[in-house]
């Protein structure tokens, strides 16, 4: 399980396609990434396969990963946002993010307020049920509230660190964002 809250930006060093799927390289400055453990790359909750503490760790991407997220286009020197998971004894600083990439979206419009930015997505109809005003939602595999909701798109206010800890500074409209819904919303769905 993950909060949302972004530790680091990584650069993807290698992509390496097999039949399989794809593995990826990414350099990241952690230390003591083992095999088996779980890792949010942008979002996407991976299996950590290789490291070597402080340089970069690998991953594998299977063909279902690939088929829900923007990773099939990924290379290298592209930045991904990084959270490891989270302790037991840590603090819950986000919300509950588990990884599991719903849908991608685009980024439809970026406008700076001051030292603030409001970022403007587009909603994919079938998770418009999920998105409430003052809502939690994850993109890019960053913890965020919901400060508007449109029919087709939601807004979300980022404040400067946000914006230049994370890979959100590096977006352009057009850009596609993985997005993962309140996990809440879903069972509220579910029990009724």
């Amino acid at each position: 399980m993950f909060t949302g809250i972004v530790e680091t930006t990584g650069e993807v060093q290698a992509v390496i396609d097999d039949e399989g799927g794809r593995r990826m390289r990414i350099g990241a400055p952690f230390e003591g990434l083992s095999h088996g453990q779980s890792i949010s790359v942008s979002g996407v909750c991976l299996t950590v396969e290789k490291s070597v503490d402080g340089e970069w760790f690998e991953v594998f991407l299977a063909r279902e990963t690939l088929a829900r997220t923007f990773f099939d286009d990924l290379d290298g020197g592209d930045r991904v946002n990084l959270e490891r998971a989270m302790p037991a004894d840590g603090r819950f600083d986000g919300h509950i993010v588990q990884g599991h990439v719903d849908t991608t979206a685009e980024v439809v419009g970026i406008e700076q307020e001051g030292e603030d930015w409001t970022f403007t997505f587009s909603l994919p109809e079938a998770h418009r049920d999920y998105l409430v005003e003052k809502g939690s939602i994850t993109v890019d595999g960053i913890s965020l509230t919901v400060a508007d909701r449109r029919e087709d798109a939601f807004d979300v206010a980022i404040i400067p660190t946000t914006y230049a800890e994370t890979t959100l500074s590096e977006k352009s409209v057009g850009d596609p964002v993985h997005l993962e819904v309140d996990v809440v919303a879903k069972y509220v769905e579910q029990l009724v």
